[in-house]
């Protein structure tokens, strides 16, 4: 497979390794727990830090659990100031970046190699994170779309390519350029690509993809139907029946086509009153199907303004929830994101975002959950200062509901207008109209207007005192000290929970979600793989490190062995040992000292 050469890939291929592990820090204050609960790592995350640190942070507990990811990176258009200052190890690299322009602007002719040198170490530990059958979205214009596509067929594997889709930003002309940018891209890659095609959900029916279900005298939209033409492609013998209407036509399939179905099949649906020959009766028949009866549309493609939201809409959503000072200029529609979960993600998923934002990610998840009953869970990572003040108080007011007073504004349908669809004017109006009668009830007005030469159905509700909360909860998080085992005495001690999920996945590969309780636990145990059972015997407290209590004793290794009722081998990680090594390898016993370096012991 061709490879993407840039400068500095040498230096930074395999740089992901080198960054440390750091301690994930709650701030109580500013995290918004469930009630009756405390903030802790095992709710939805706002990280505050730098990505690549947290991305590497979160690989103790989350290797290889999530089960989607959404970022929306810098495009590199050399307008969005944003700095390359990843510290790599290399005299070459950091001579190259001395003299060079930071933040990156449009002059600089190697911004494209920095931002590669970015997204490189943070795709790599992406691609750690994920799940075996994970899920990853980048939102990308054409600026980097050619450079980013060959380095993802790189990082993920060219076979875990699924699509390309192409999201209509704007819905009006942009006047000021050569020709008008109105799209942007979000690349999709699965590390199990035909897993995805089988359980991928299909897309729930639109409004406007209902209404053409417009015949019935029901007035439930599920109840209205449509003739499907009951042609298909190609020739098969036992498909080219004749078929009498009940006017005495006889029809036979068109040339080069057949019946979509042998003749006792057929019969069935004539006798089940599911065969449509058209208002006169002697039509070609089509067969009637329900509204009520689709579970839904194959995604493609190509997602208009209309369906997945457009960069007004998103600029008036943040407005209405943090007022006009946001800083944000072009966020991305929550109708967007929640559009991509409801398709790639299940109930019980979780989400990434490492390029957080204004927050839009945890605002979809929260609300597709508040919509289907879901439990999904978000980790949004952001570096810069705004992450509390902008980020997560975003979190914070769509959880519990915000400030609003005036009219919220949710767009139900845009037709562009066309002089085809004007000589279906009738047909536009009725759909129009089925949506207005649809829609009624979630809203106190449904205005439906001509604007910027589309039709365009617009729900209106009056907001008085406060917007509806969706609920849910967040615990805010910064990074803390850095665990390094050779300092682990001259810097800043890490708690016990920190250094055990780092101790366990460093030296087995595996993630710990949630530690050992009970009499094992009181005695360090950290968790088991098939051959092993850890123990890390350590209290974040230089004296006691310096102490003897620190060691390994006859009488501690006892007790370890006493409850451990699976029989396996002990990993014991500690400060001292007052045994031989003899002793201990009789007795099934591995010793891995503090504060020296610790060894992968198995393989991944």
């Amino acid at each position: 497979m061709p490879t993407l050469e840039f400068k500095g890939k040498s230096f930074v291929y395999a740089h992901h390794l080198s960054v440390p592990f750091r301690e994930l820090v709650v701030d109580a204050k500013k995290s918004l727990p469930s009630k009756g609960q405390k903030p802790s790592l095992d709710d939805n995350l706002v990280i505050h830090g730098d990505n690549l640190h947290a991305l590497k942070a979160l690989l103790p507990v989350y290797a290889g659990k999530v089960d989607c990811i959404y970022i929306d990176p810098p495009y590199n258009t050399g307008n969005e100031g944003w700095c390359y200052n990843d510290n790599v190890r290399s005299p070459l690299m950091r001579e190259w970046l001395k003299d060079s322009a930071n933040p990156v602007d449009k002059e600089d002719l190697e911004r494209h190699d920095k931002w590669l040198c970015m997204m490189w170490p943070r795709l790599k530990l992406l691609h750690e994170l994920l799940a075996d059958t994970g899920i990853i979205v980048v939102s990308i214009d054409d600026c980097e779309i050619h450079r980013l596509r060959n380095l993802c067929d790189e990082v993920f594997g060219e076979e875990a390519f699924v699509a390309c889709i192409v999201w209509q930003k704007r819905y009006s002309r942009e006047n000021r350029e050569a020709i008008g940018d109105a799209h942007e891209y979000l690349l999709i890659y699965c590390k199990d690509s035909g897993w995805f095609k089988a359980n991928r959900n299909l897309e729930v029916p639109s409004e406007g993809q209902l209404e053409v279900y417009r015949n019935g005298d029901s007035d439930d939209p599920r109840e209205k139907w449509r003739g499907i033409p009951m042609t298909a492609q190609g020739f098969r013998k036992n498909q080219m029946y004749p078929i009498t209407t009940p006017s005495g036509v006889t029809h036979l399939p068109p040339e080069g086509r057949c019946w979509s179905m042998v003749e006792s099949e057929y019969q069935k649906l004539l006798a089940a009153g599911r065969i449509y020959f058209g208002k006169s009766g002697d039509a070609q028949p089509s067969v009637i199907r329900y509204a009520k009866e689709i579970e839904g549309f194959v995604p493609w493609t190509w997602w208009p303004s209309s369906e997945a939201g457009h960069t007004d809409a998103a600029l008036k959503e943040l407005y209405a929830i943090m007022g006009r000072d946001s800083g944000f200029p072009t966020p991305k529609p929550s109708s967007l994101i929640r559009k991509l979960l409801a398709i790639l993600t299940q109930s019980n998923s979780i989400v990434l975002d490492s390029f957080a934002g204004s927050g839009t990610t945890a605002h979809a998840v929260l609300s597709l959950n508040e919509k289907d009953g879901g439990n999904r869970k978000f980790i949004l990572v952001e570096c810069e200062d705004y992450a509390d003040k902008v980020t997560a108080e975003r979190v914070r007011r769509v959880i519990q509901g915000y400030k609003f007073q005036g009219t919220q504004r949710e767009e139900l349908l845009r037709e562009p207008l066309t002089w085809t669809k004007l000589k279906k004017a009738r047909e536009l109006v009725e759909k129009a109209d089925a949506i207005e009668k649809f829609e009624a009830k979630a809203f106190d007005k449904i205005v439906k207007t001509v604007e910027d030469g589309a039709l365009v159905v617009m729900g209106e509700k009056k907001i008085t005192e406060k917007a509806d909360g969706l609920g849910g909860s967040f615990s805010f998080v910064t990074l803390g000290t850095e665990i390094s085992i050779e300092t682990l005495l001259t810097n800043g001690l890490p708690s016990f929970e920190s250094l055990a999920k780092y101790v366990f996945y460093t030296a087995t590969g595996r993630t710990v979600s949630e530690l050992p309780k009970g009499k094992a636990a009181k005695l360090g145990c950290i968790g088991e793989t098939e051959m092993y059972r850890v123990h890390l015997h350590y209290l974040p407290e230089r004296d006691w490190l310096q102490s003897n209590d620190a060691a390994l004793t006859e009488k501690l290794l006892d007790e370890m062995q006493a409850v451990n009722s699976s029989g396996k081998r002990l990993l014991v990680f500690a400060a001292a040992k007052f045994m031989s090594q003899r002793e201990l390898t009789e007795r099934g016993v591995e010793f891995c000292q503090l504060p020296y370096a610790i060894h992968r012991i198995l393989g991944d």
